[in-house]
């Protein structure tokens, strides 16, 4: 039990990151930035208001990474933790 935890949280943090990297682009090729992705775009205004569906599937493919990527480190914890 005591690997399982902190493989969780790495695995957690890794598929973040990897979900944040891999976000999908605007029109215009540009990713849109971390604080516009957390607030699932709630504080654009006028013509940035398009954005926000945008925002809400950058944030969406953020978590799930961090969901699959604790999912998948509380499975390496625990298999070799087995060991």
């Amino acid at each position: 039990m005591k690997l399982v935890t902190p493989l969780a949280v790495l695995f957690a943090a890794a598929g973040a990151l990897t979900g944040f990297l891999l976000r999908p682009s605007d029109v215009f090729g540009e990713q849109l930035p971390l604080s516009i992705v957390f607030t699932r775009g709630s504080n654009l205004h006028g013509m940035n208001r398009l954005l926000i569906p945008l925002a809400q599937r950058s944030f969406n493919e953020m978590a799930a990474g961090l969901i699959l990527g604790a999912v998948l480190g509380t499975v390496v914890g625990a298999l070799l933790a087995r060991r």
